[in-house]
């Protein structure tokens, strides 16, 4: 498991309730959420910008295992 450290800018929302759901939907696209929070509001931009530390699942490369299973076998 990796963890990244992250910036995004998010747009203000009709409802402020809204805005932790769409913050959380957003970092999910970049990994899993530890924690997160909105850093700076642009007013006339209309967003926030969100600071967040997320985690990334470590995929082992299974090509370089398969090569080696088959050289093993010639």
């Amino acid at each position: 498991m990796k963890t990244h450290f992250i910036t995004t800018e998010i747009k203000f929302q009709d409802s402020p309730a809204m805005l932790p759901k769409v913050i959380e939907a957003e970092l999910q696209l970049s990994g899993k959420p530890l924690r997160w929070a909105i850093t700076a509001l642009d007013l006339q931009q209309q967003t926030a910008t969100v600071e967040a530390v997320v985690t990334l699942e470590e995929v082992r490369d299974q090509r370089s295992e398969v090569g080696e299973k088959n050289l093993n076998s010639i």
